[in-house]
């Protein structure tokens, strides 16, 4: 197992000194690579989620390719609304077969055991392990509760999200039932993946910046909050990601996480001042794989210099890879930022 002590990424995270500055990218095994798309002939993709040895196969892949300093678990946030009972497929985006619409609904929604619900889950974990072979850490996942919401309510993606907010102010006490369920749910997904073996975790809140400062606060923040206290009795990092927060920003300081991401719409030394005790993950735009080699170089190299203001920097894009993304930009982006050598040097004894 990839060890705190020789992983730039785990120190990163800390606010340890590195030699070099880590670089894992969000959906890093996916449609970008050559060999996912001759994966998803051989299967669906929850079929994919579903089989161990196919996770292990996918979540290696891009680790096998790239100098990347931490591989995520091959998987979807949506999985645990399987385990809910609520129908999920994928076509190609998730949709769900019995979105939770009423108080009745809430109600009779299950929290799931992940061991008996989704067995399959900390067998991926302990065979994509031993894929890796001890050279990078790996990272587990799941999604924040307002975004699961959001699924769990609109049964599919949506422009407005206009169903969940609607029973939040409708149906006040059904919605913090909801997140409350959906918050042990995030909350033992996360444990398992631990217990299994990952050596940290990120909590996704992909739809949060659809929120009001304001919103956030009261719609989300605090279920948010119940997820991260809870992983406090584990031992490993715990990264919030919530895109286009910009306006709420300030309001993550308090949460007692190793790391917050920052997508690319807020240089990172702006969002460092806001978040000096927080280790920062990001944050190049994902369409910047798109520009010309120089182009790329130079915007990398910025996000870097930036990163410096932080407690600890994690290069990552400000999004998830895009999937006409050429694999050629993705070995330019990783070897310029290898080339980088953050703000605290290592001591003597670290070299």
């Amino acid at each position: 197992m990839a060890t705190e002590e020789r992983s730039t990424f785990l120190r990163a995270c800390r606010g340890l000194p590195v030699a070099r500055t880590p670089i894992w990218i969000m959906r890093q095994a996916g449609r970008y690579l050559p060999a996912y798309r001759a994966l998803r002939e051989r299967a669906s993709f929850l079929d994919l989620c579903h089989d161990p040895d196919l996770v292990a196969e996918a979540t290696r892949m891009p680790i096998d390719t790239y100098d990347l300093d931490a591989a995520i678990l091959f998987s979807d946030l949506t999985i645990p609304l399987e385990a809910m009972g609520l129908g999920l497929e994928f076509n190609p985006a998730p949709v769900l077969a019995r979105p939770v619409r009423d108080e009745a609904a809430v109600t009779a929604l299950p929290v799931p055991d992940p061991a008996v619900a989704s067995p399959f889950l900390a067998e991926s974990v302990t065979r994509t392990l031993k894929a890796l072979r001890e050279r990078v850490p790996l990272i587990g996942f799941a999604g924040a509760p307002f975004t699961l919401a959001c699924y769990a309510v609109e049964g599919a993606g949506s422009r407005s999200w206009a169903r969940v907010k609607q029973l939040a102010w409708q149906q006040p006490a059904a919605y913090a039932t909801l997140l409350a369920k959906l918050a042990e749910t995030s909350a033992r997904y996360l444990e398992a993946q631990i217990a299994a073996g990952c050596q940290a975790v990120q909590l996704f809140d992909s739809w949060a910046g659809i929120l009001s400062r304001e919103d956030y606060a009261a719609l989300a923040l605090p279920w948010v909050s119940q997820v991260v206290q809870r992983l406090q009795e584990q031992k490993v990092p715990v990264i919030y990601f919530a895109p286009d927060a910009a306006a709420f920003l300030d309001l993550l300081e308090p949460l007692p996480v190793a790391v917050l991401g920052v997508d690319w719409r807020l240089p990172l030394d702006l969002a460092a001042a806001q978040l000096p005790r927080h280790s920062l993950q990001g944050n190049l735009d994902p369409a910047l794989l798109f520009a010309p080699e120089e182009v790329l170089r130079e915007r990398a190299r910025a996000v870097c210099a930036q990163g410096k203001a932080a407690r600890g920097h994690i290069f990552n894009l400000g999004h998830g890879i895009l999937p006409e993304t050429p694999p050629a930009s993705v070995e330019i982006l990783v070897d310029e930022v290898h080339r980088h050598v953050p703000a605290t040097p290592l001591a003597e004894g670290d070299r």
